[in-house]
C-alpha cells in the first residue's frame, strides 16, 4: 500500500511539473491578440497623417507613431457590402458573390473569423464589421451590431472587462463614423477649411464637409479610448489594424474608382515586431488583410483566395507587394446603376466604364438630404450659369468609356489622358491586362438593375428595388 501511495505522489508531482512547463510553453508561444478598427466612409486625404489640414487626428497619429503607415492601400470595391465581404473572405467581389452593394458572399465561401477560430482564437465583432446583420454568417463567436460610438463605448468595454476566455482574442470593432447621416452641429469651422479641388465651393458644401469632419474627429477620439481599453484588458503582444471600407460620400469619392473612393488609410502596429513610425509605398489591397492575419497567426493561407500576405512588408523584409491593384464597382441597387473596373500600376490608372451611356447617380444627387447631400442643389443651380459648375456636374453624371491618369503628374486624377497618342501603348496594354483579369475572375459585368440613361435627365429620380 505504501508503495502504491508513493507511486501516486510521484505521478502527481510529475504531472504538476508537466503542467507548469506546458503553461510556460503556451504563454511563451501564445498567439498575438488582434484588434481591427474600421471606419465607415473615410477618405485617406482627410487625415493629417496623409496630408489633410482641416482637422487634427491625434489618436490616429499616435497609432502611426507606434506602427507602420501604408501610403497606398486600396479597397476591392468602393461600397460597403462588397468591400467588407472582400476583407472577410480574401476574395474579390465576382469570386465571393458580393458584387453590388447590399449583397453577400455565396454559401461555402471561406470566412476569416472561422479560420481564426480554428487557429485557436476567440473572435468578436462589435458594430459595423460585416455589412448590415451578416456578421453571424461569418462565424464570429461574439456579435453586437450596435455601431454608434456611444453604444460601442459601452458594449466593447463590458465585453473586455467581463471576458474570461483564455484564448487569444481577435476583436473587430466597426464604427458608423463618418457615414451619413452627419450631425447638425460641428466644431469644425466651415469657412476656414480647405475643400478637395474636385468639389464645388458652395456654402452648404462647406457646412456638410464640416459635419463629416466632425465625425472623423469623433472616430479618432474613440480610437484613443479603444487603445487604452485594449491595452488594459488584452495581451501586450497585440496586432492593431486601422482602416476604412472606402472613401467619403462626396462626389468623385464613394461609389467611384478614383483614388478618393478606393484609397484608404491603413496603419498596422505590433510592439517589437513592426518598426515604430515606419511608412511604406507598397501597394496592398483589402483582400490582402485576410491572409496577413492568418499568416501572423501561424495558419496556412488558402491557396484559392485572391489576397496575398504582406507580412514581409510589416517586418521590414520587403518594400513592395503588388505591382497591380484591381478594383471593381457594380452599383448600389437602383440608386447607382453603374459598372466600373480599374487597374492601377505604380504610375498609371486605367478606369473602364463599360456603359458610358448610363447616367451616374447616387444617394447624394437623388436624395438631397439635409443630413448629407443637400449641397448638390446648389451645384445644379450654379451649373445653369457657371461654366465650371456645369463641367463638374456633367463630369459627376457622365463618364467616358476609358479614363487614364498619370498618377505621378496628376495624383488627384483631374486630367483624363485616355486617347492621347503618346500614351496609346500604355492604354492598350492596361486595357488588355484589365480585361484578361476580368475574364479570369469570372466577372460577367452584370448590370443588376435597369439603368438610368445619360440623355434622359428627367428620369433621374429615386427608385426602389421591387420586392420579390
Amino acid at each position: 500500500m505504501k508503495r502504491i501511495n508513493m507511486s501516486r505522489r510521484i505521478l502527481a508531482c510529475c504531472l504538476s511539473i508537466i503542467a507548469v512547463c506546458s503553461y510556460g510553453f503556451a504563454a511563451e508561444h501564445r498567439l498575438p491578440d488582434i484588434v481591427v478598427y474600421l471606419a465607415d466612409d473615410l477618405s485617406a486625404l482627410d487625415l493629417s497623417l496623409y496630408g489633410g489640414t482641416n482637422i487634427k487626428t491625434p489618436a490616429i497619429d499616435a497609432l502611426a507613431a507606434d506602427g507602420m503607415t501604408f501610403d497606398r492601400a486600396f479597397v476591392a470595391s468602393p461600397a460597403c457590402a462588397p468591400s467588407r465581404a472582400a476583407l472577410l473572405t480574401g476574395l474579390m467581389p465576382a469570386r465571393n458573390g458580393a458584387e453590388e452593394n447590399h449583397t453577400y458572399p455565396r454559401e461555402g465561401t471561406v470566412r476569416l473569423p472561422r479560420i481564426l477560430g480554428q487557429l485557436g482564437y476567440q473572435t468578436a465583432a462589435f458594430g459595423k464589421v460585416a455589412h448590415s446583420k451578416s456578421a453571424k454568417d461569418y462565424g464570429f463567436d461574439t456579435i453586437d451590431l450596435k455601431q454608434d460610438i456611444p453604444q460601442l463605448r459601452e458594449t466593447v468595454k463590458t465585453f473586455l472587462v467581463n471576458r474570461d476566455d483564455p484564448r487569444p482574442l481577435a476583436l473587430f470593432v466597426g464604427v458608423s463614423n463618418p457615414h451619413v447621416p452627419w450631425p447638425s452641429e460641428s466644431t469644425v469651422d466651415p469657412q476656414s477649411m480647405h475643400l478637395p479641388p474636385k468639389l464645388l465651393d458652395t456654402p452648404q458644401t462647406r457646412v456638410q464637409r464640416s459635419r463629416y469632419l466632425q465625425e472623423v474627429k469623433d472616430l479618432d477620439a474613440y480610437l484613443g479610448e479603444l487603445r487604452g481599453l485594449t491595452d488594459k484588458h488584452m495581451a501586450e503582444d497585440k496586432l492593431f489594424v486601422l482602416s476604412s471600407d472606402h472613401g467619403a460620400q462626396f462626389p468623385f469619392g464613394k461609389w467611384t474608382l478614383y483614388d478618393e473612393g478606393i484609397r484608404v488609410p491603413l496603419i498596422v502596429a505590433r510592439p517589437g515586431k513592426i518598426q515604430k513610425g515606419s511608412r511604406t509605398d507598397a501597394m496592398v489591397s483589402w483582400v490582402d488583410i485576410f491572409p496577413t492575419l492568418i499568416d501572423i497567426a501561424g495558419g496556412s493561407v488558402p491557396e484559392t483566395i485572391d489576397g496575398r500576405s504582406f507580412t514581409a512588408v510589416l517586418h521590414g523584409k520587403s518594400d513592395s507587394h503588388r505591382k497591380r491593384i484591381f478594383t471593381t464597382h457594380s452599383g448600389d441597387r437602383m440608386m447607382n446603376v453603374y459598372l466600373s473596373r480599374s487597374i492601377r500600376t505604380d504610375r498609371y490608372k486605367l478606369i473602364w466604364n463599360p456603359h458610358p451611356e448610363f447616367a451616374f447617380t447616387t444617394h447624394i444627387d437623388l436624395l438631397l438630404r439635409e443630413t448629407s447631400g443637400d449641397y448638390f442643389k446648389e451645384w445644379t443651380e450654379a451649373a445653369k450659369t457657371n461654366p465650371r459648375a456645369a463641367e463638374v456636374v456633367a463630369r459627376h453624371h457622365g463618364r467616358p468609356e476609358y479614363e487614364l491618369f498619370d498618377l505621378q503628374q496628376d495624383p488627384l486624377e483631374r486630367s483624363n489622358l485616355a486617347g492621347r497618342k503618346e500614351l496609346a501603348s500604355v492604354q492598350q496594354d492596361l486595357t488588355t491586362e484589365l480585361k484578361q483579369w476580368i475574364s479570369d475572375q469570372g466577372d460577367n459585368l452584370t448590370v443588376f438593375h435597369p439603368p438610368l440613361m445619360l440623355d434622359q435627365p428627367k428620369t433621374w429620380v429615386p427608385r426602389k428595388v421591387p420586392r420579390k
